[in-house]
């Protein structure tokens, strides 16, 4: 599995969490929230570009940062 890194605009707690919720419903993923630096590293098997659309499904700016 590969781990990339993505940038998120989450504020508060509740993004952090719509951000856990979209990637559990998406499965096969582990991954960290670093709420402070508006990062999310994801370890998965799936597409970058599948995992940036279900980050923006939180309804979040985000933004493909780089492999981790």
């Amino acid at each position: 599995m590969t781990k990339e890194e993505f940038f998120v605009d989450m504020t508060c707690e509740g993004c952090s969490g719509a951000v856990t919720r979209v990637l559990n419903k998406l499965g096969g993923v582990q991954f960290e929230i670093d709420l402070p630096n508006k990062s999310v590293v994801i370890e998965s098997q799936h597409r970058v570009e599948l995992l940036l659309e279900t980050l923006l499904k939180t309804g979040k700016d985000a933004a493909y940062r780089g492999p981790k």
